[in-house]
C-alpha cells in the first residue's frame, strides 16, 4: 500500500470513502468539490491510501485555513476529513495519512495543525489524541426552525 495526493482518476472510490465518513453527505455536491480541492494546490490537499487492486482504503483531506480554535499562529493546516475502511484501522494507516498532511502544510509555512471531531466520537477522539493532538474547547450547537 502506498500513500500519494489524490489524483482526477481517483474520483469514483475517493467518492466512496468521503460518503463512508459523511453519510448525510450529499453526493451532487462531489464532481464540484473534488474539482476545487484538486485545482487549489496551494490551500488544499487530499492524501489517499492505495489498497493496490485500484481501490482505495481511505483519505486525508487538509486544507490551510487563515486560522483555527486554539492556534495561536496564522495559516493553519486543517484536517477537514480522515478516514481509513474498518478493515485497514488499527494498523497506522490513519497515522500515515495524516503525517502525509502534516509533511504538506509545513511545506506551505503552517506551524501548527488544527482539526475538529463530533464529540460522541469515540474513535475519532481517540485517533486525534493518538497522534498528537490536543483538545482545545468543547463545543454544542443549536438549531431552532422559525
Amino acid at each position: 500500500m502506498r500513500i500519494r495526493r489524490a489524483e482526477p482518476s481517483d474520483r469514483a472510490e475517493w467518492l466512496r470513502v468521503r460518503a463512508a465518513l459523511w453519510a448525510d453527505y450529499d453526493e451532487s455536491q462531489f464532481p464540484a468539490e473534488a474539482a476545487e480541492i484538486l485545482a487549489d494546490t496551494d490551500g488544499q490537499a487530499v492524501f489517499v491510501i492505495e489498497r493496490g487492486d485500484g481501490r482505495l482504503g481511505g483519505f486525508a483531506e487538509i486544507a490551510i485555513r487563515r486560522q483555527a480554535v486554539g492556534c495561536e499562529t496564522t495559516g493553519v493546516g486543517y484536517l477537514e476529513g480522515w478516514y481509513v475502511d474498518a478493515d485497514l484501522r488499527q494498523g497506522g494507516i490513519g497515522r500515515k495519512l495524516l503525517e502525509a498532511g502534516e509533511a504538506w502544510a509545513r511545506s506551505k509555512g503552517c506551524r501548527e495543525m488544527a482539526s475538529d471531531a463530533v464529540i460522541h466520537n469515540a474513535a475519532s477522539l481517540a485517533a486525534h489524541e493518538a497522534c498528537g493532538f490536543r483538545e482545545t474547547t468543547r463545543q454544542v450547537n443549536f438549531r431552532k426552525e422559525l
